[in-house]
């Protein structure tokens, strides 16, 4: 089971988890990008998919307060190829503070600590161009120009994996400086792959269309899914069931609609059950 990122949105991976588990489908392997991080973390460390939707309301507005008017702009200077500064984005901090803290109640301070089911959460140095892949569980058959680290803290790496560019700070940890693993593996279905499971369910989510009554807001988050899509189509195409969640046009740091998103994931899985039973068994 893997997850695509997409702020918010990701709580509907929660409600696919939660889906799955009601009906008998357990998972052997997780791994997720950005937000799809941070959903795999708390998964494998043993919290249930409920209990993760209850952890998002309680820390999502602390976690993601800024103000979307920061987020339109900083896509917008990304794409004009304007500078950003560093000191008016969010530091990343709370959310590793948060993640720490819920590592620590289940007795784990590194990834590597991690032993209910393998873990895989990519992140991208921008300094080296390279992908590096924090994990519990590094992978025999280490193909590709691929990094793989276990002794950093949880909340380090999920908060170097979701480290949005534009919208969160670059996260330093030795002599790395890691961003976003969407720029390179928004959907790492081949790490996942990587740990010895015979079926892969990639989740992704559907880019919202835009009209002429879409917002600024919109479109950027249309041009963050198409990006993402983009990049995720041939790990797609490896999984062995790909399931689309659509969430109504929530943005990035949409923490209004976290409720519909979790009720979102939960539906998809639903209406696809006889599909992904097929696939599985």
């Amino acid at each position: 089971m893997l997850y695509q990122g997409g702020g918010i949105r990701g709580i509907a991976h929660a409600g696919v988890l939660k889906a799955l588990e009601d009906n008998g489908i357990s998972i052997e392997a997780i791994g997720g990008t950005s937000s799809g991080g941070l959903i795999a973390a708390l998964y494998a460390m043993g919290y249930s998919p409920y209990y993760i939707y209850v952890l998002f309301k309680r820390y999502a507005k602390e976690i993601t307060e800024l103000d979307s008017g920061m987020i339109i702009s900083g896509v917008g200077n990304l794409m004009m190829n304007k500078k950003i500064s560093i000191s008016g984005l969010k530091n990343g901090e709370s959310i590793e503070k948060a993640y720490d803290a819920l590592a620590q109640r289940r007795g784990i301070r590194k990834i590597g600590d991690i032993k209910n089911i393998p873990l895989v959460i990519p992140t991208v140095d921008v300094m080296k161009s390279k992908e590096y892949v924090f994990t519990n569980c590094i992978p025999e058959n280490k193909t590709g120009n691929v990094g793989y680290i276990t002794d950093i803290s949880v909340g380090k790496a999920v908060r170097a994996s979701s480290s949005f560019p534009g919208i969160f700070c670059p996260c330093c940890y030795q002599t790395h400086i890691f961003l976003d693993g969407g720029a390179l593996d928004n959907v790492p279905v081949i790490e996942v792959k990587k740990q010895k499971v015979d079926k892969v369910i990639a989740v992704n989510f559907k880019a919202d269309d835009v009209d002429e009554k879409s917002n600024m807001m919109d479109i950027a988050m249309r041009t963050i899914d198409i990006m993402g899509n983009k990049i995720s189509e041939e790990s797609l195409n490896q999984s062995d069931y790909v399931l689309t969640v659509s969430t109504d046009k929530t943005g990035l740091l949409d923490v209004e609609k976290l409720d519909n998103c979790y009720r979102y994931g939960y539906q998809a899985v639903m209406q696809n059950l006889k599909e992904i039973q097929k696939i599985l068994f």
